[in-house]
């Protein structure tokens, strides 16, 4: 599993980005008018306010027991048909065509690493948090860009000003470069805000899955934008993070750039996705 350089990333024949999502608009424009825009706007307000230290503790206390249900990770996936990610300005479709969208042009470039297909398969798939047999958490507690919480809220975050109004805006402890971690301690140690992506990693971690460990860094910094996007909080990262954030650059791409009105057949590619799940998972995980 070597580390691959950027030009690897177009290969001939292979994905090919298209120019706009699936409202006709450039990707992560957050100020696009479009029907979606005030009410992504509104979401991040939320998120912002309410995503605090004492919130991440509780959330990862509570759902890091998986006691809430046992399943497959296909029957998770059949699950999302029901979620849509109203913090998505590029989409509207159920969740797991974009599941598949993603892991099938991922397949499509890089044939040869089965576990980075199975990550695009299963990135999104603590979005159930949504749904009641799961906890039914709000929006802003599920879906969304992802950041560390105990330390300063970089201004690179999509609409930071509503950091303001956090607890933790104005807490010394936490309102500093560093806050309370120290320079290189690795993500491992930073607490990010709860959503779907803290929640799918410690499903797999937990659950024993063989996944490499550059696979679960993407499953749980896929929504980490302002880190892969925009160089923010690298003072926190450990040698084993600067590794696989280059993975995680290379899946970036498949997973934003997919989103578009492309379908899948599902019943066609299923028994492939199963062999991989059998092959990394155990039959049954608890969620």
């Amino acid at each position: 599993m070597g580390a691959t350089n950027e030009k690897e990333m177009t290969l001939e024949g292979g994905f090919m980005m298209p120019h706009a999502n699936s409202f006709g608009h450039t990707f992560r424009n957050y100020d696009a008018e479009s029907e979606r825009q005030e009410g992504v706007e509104n979401f991040y307000r939320r998120n912002h306010i309410y995503q605090t230290v004492d919130f991440v503790r509780k959330m990862r206390e509570e759902y890091g027991k998986l006691k809430r249900v046992e399943m497959s990770i296909w029957e998770c996936c059949e699950l999302l048909n029901e979620v849509v990610d109203e913090s998505d300005p590029d989409l509207d479709e159920p969740q797991i065509e974009h599941l598949l969208q993603t892991a099938e042009a991922i397949r499509k470039d890089y044939p040869n690493e089965d576990w980075l297909h199975l990550a695009g398969l299963i990135h999104d798939l603590g979005k159930v948090l949504l749904l009641p047999i799961f906890g039914g958490l709000p929006q802003w507690a599920v879906v969304g860009d992802t950041y560390p919480v105990g330390c300063r809220f970089d201004e690179s975050i999509v609409h930071h000003k509503y950091f303001m109004e956090n607890s933790d805006y104005n807490n010394p402890a936490y309102n500093t470069k560093y806050g309370i971690y120290s320079e290189k301690c690795g993500l491992n140690n930073v607490l990010m805000s709860w959503g779907h992506d803290d929640y799918m990693y410690l499903v797999a971690k937990e659950n024993k899955t063989t996944l490499p460990s550059a696979a679960l860094f993407i499953i749980r910094y896929h929504s980490f934008y302002a880190l892969h996007r925009e160089g923010a909080y690298e003072h926190l990262m450990n040698d084993e993070d600067v590794e696989n954030l280059k993975w995680l650059n290379i899946f970036n791409k498949y997973d934003l750039y997919s989103k578009s009105k492309v379908r899948v057949d599902v019943e066609k590619v299923k028994p492939y996705y199963l062999s991989l799940i059998e092959k990394y998972f155990p039959a049954k995980l608890k969620w």
